[in-house]
Parts: structure tokens; sequence; C-alpha cells
């Protein structure tokens, strides 16, 4: 390993003087900086990013939860975070919740006891009205940035997050326009804040529209394939009079159309269709995805400027940004006679 003394004896300076141009010192020539800095590189000098930090009281590293990176919707995100950071100096710690809230906690502390800068996290969205682990990070001050919707436990830091209302209603709003009356909605998990947002974006759609909320086309999916699978056997055995099915999600709305298809129906011929996110999936589809296309670049360039905010000591406000509606195949007029699915 490349000590700062033996770039000093072959520079010819004190050690001293190595370790302020590696800091970028004012008090240094120009031209001892370039001959040390240049001799440091060819030597392969690396430096001590914990004796660094122990001076500085900065670590220079960020954590950063998601449930996992098989979730399609993380990728562009964590990418968006990572080449920011990477820009500003940081290194970026991922650790994965896998939606449960014990390894959610631990990941957290994890990044307390290796003194992170500040932590990026999307939550694993329970019931429960407080988290002893988020009263820990508010009591730390902690730079914190919440990657998507809070709840009540989180609600006290600064996030970033789509408008799922407005974005969902938009959605509603087209299968109206196409012609459709009877619209099922398959949602999300109950607690989580996203599902909330979307079900009441299509529950605005239709009341703007004068046609009243059917509970009995409301299925219950999760936010998953196999869960949007079972939602859609659900409502094949009960054979409600829907033309269209909009699902909280790409991946529900995939698992619903594989069963429709499977069941010798047609997408969009029989059911209209749409889903919620714009993963790649949904585009390529053995049909193509009406869906809502997520900022997801944007999200975590957001989230790294409210962080980087937040690093300089000053305050930082939460975001809220618009998604976009990207028409496919999936959805249609509706066919010009219901048959009862009995």
């Amino acid at each position: 390993m490349v000590r700062l003394k033996d770039i000093a004896q072959i520079a010819g300076v004190s050690i001293m003087t190595v370790s302020k141009v590696l800091r970028d010192a004012p008090d240094i020539s120009a031209a001892t900086k370039v001959r040390v800095k240049l001799l440091a590189d060819q030597m392969g000098y690396v430096p001590n990013s914990m004796a660094q930090g122990l001076r500085t009281r900065s670590s220079k590293t960020l954590g950063l939860i998601i449930s996992a990176m098989t979730n399609p919707l993380y990728a562009r995100m964590v990418m968006a975070i990572q080449e920011s950071a990477f820009a500003s100096g940081y290194q970026v710690l991922l650790e994965f919740s896998m939606n449960l809230p014990e390894q959610e906690e631990t990941a957290i502390r994890r990044f307390l006891a290796r003194r992170v800068d500040g932590i990026l996290i999307s939550p694993v969205y329970d019931l429960a009205s407080q988290s002893t682990t988020y009263s820990e990070l508010k009591k730390r001050d902690i730079p914190v940035v919440i990657l998507g919707h809070t709840t009540d436990y989180c609600s006290g830091f600064v996030n970033i997050e789509t408008d799922d209302i407005q974005a969902s209603y938009e959605l509603t709003q087209h299968l109206i326009e196409l012609g459709h009356r009877q619209i099922a909605f398959f949602t999300g998990p109950k607690a989580s804040p996203w599902s909330e947002e979307r079900f009441e974006g299509y529950s605005r759609a239709l009341r703007e529209a004068r046609i009243g909320v059917n509970d009995s086309l409301i299925f219950t999916a999760g936010s998953t394939i196999a869960e949007g699978r079972k939602a859609a056997l659900q409502f094949l055995q009960e054979a409600p009079k829907a033309t269209a099915l909009q699902a909280a999600n790409d991946l529900i709305a995939i698992g619903v159309a594989e069963e429709i298809l499977k069941a010798g129906h047609r997408i969009p011929n029989d059911f209209s269709l749409t889903g919620f996110g714009n993963i790649l999936t949904s585009e390529f589809y053995r049909v193509p995805l009406t869906t809502v296309r997520q900022p997801k670049h944007r999200l975590g360039t957001q989230a790294m400027e409210v962080m980087k905010t937040l690093l300089k000591g000053e305050k930082a406000s939460s975001m809220r940004l618009p998604a976009e509606l990207q028409i496919r195949e999936s959805t249609a007029p509706p066919p010009g006679n219901v048959t009862d699915l009995s």
C-alpha cells in the first residue's frame, strides 16, 4: 500500500505538504500540486476514507434501502442515485428490505453503525402509526430522503413521489372516454399509500363521470404477478359484468392478463386492461400494456438533489412528480354486447 510518506520521499517534500496537496489546501503552489498529484496517481495511491472520515466527520457514504433489485421499478432510480452520488464524491451502500419491517430495521441500524452521511429509503409500508427505528433516525437528525409516498411513521421526513392520484385518474378517464362504464379495479396492498392514491384517482374519475364506485368490481390483488393471477381467478369466478380492468401496477396487470387469456378471453376485444408503472415488460408483453410511465430516473436524480441539500445542513422540500399516460394495444372501446362470464 502506498503511503503519504512514500510519495513525500520521492517528491522531495514533507509528508504535511503531500497531505495538503491531496486536500487541495490553498497555501501550496499550483506547480507543487500538479507534481505531487501526478506522482500520487502514478504510484497508485488510494486515500484512506476511514481516516478522512475521522478528520472531516464525514464518511462520504450514503445508505440506500429498497425492497429488492428484482422489482423492475428500482433499476433506473438506483442508477440515477448512483450516478449523482458518484459525481458528488459519495459511495452508495445498498441494502434490501425484502418488504420485511425487521429486515428494513436491520439495514437502517447497519448504516447508522457505519456512520453514513445520509440514508435514502423506500419504506416497507405497514399499518403501524409509529416506528422506533424511524423515531431514532429523527432523533439523530441524520439526513433521510423517503423514496416514494410517506405513511404515518415516516411522515416527518422529506420525500420524492409520483403524483399517483392524477396519473390513475387519467387512466380511468381514458377508459371512460373509450366508452367503458363497468371498470374493475385490482388494488395493491392495504397498507400501501401508493395503492390508496391510485384507487382514489380511479374513484375520482368515476365520480366526475357520474359513475358510482361498485364494490363488486373491486378486487384486492397485492403487488406481484402471482397475486394478480389469483385476483383474476376470483374475478372470473364471480363473473361481474365488467368491460375494462384497471390494475394498481404493471405486475398485477400482467398476472391478470395471463389468467384472462388462459380462460379464452381476448384483450382488448373482450376486456380492456391497464397497469401502472411502465416497467419494461409492459411494453413488450404479448398484448402491449396501456399504463402510466413513472419518471424513475428523475425520481432518483431529484432524491439525490434533495439529499445534497440536506447534507449541507439546509432545509429541503418534498417533491411530487407528474407521470405520463402511455396508451398501447391493451385498451379499446368495449364490445358491442356485454356478456355475463357465468
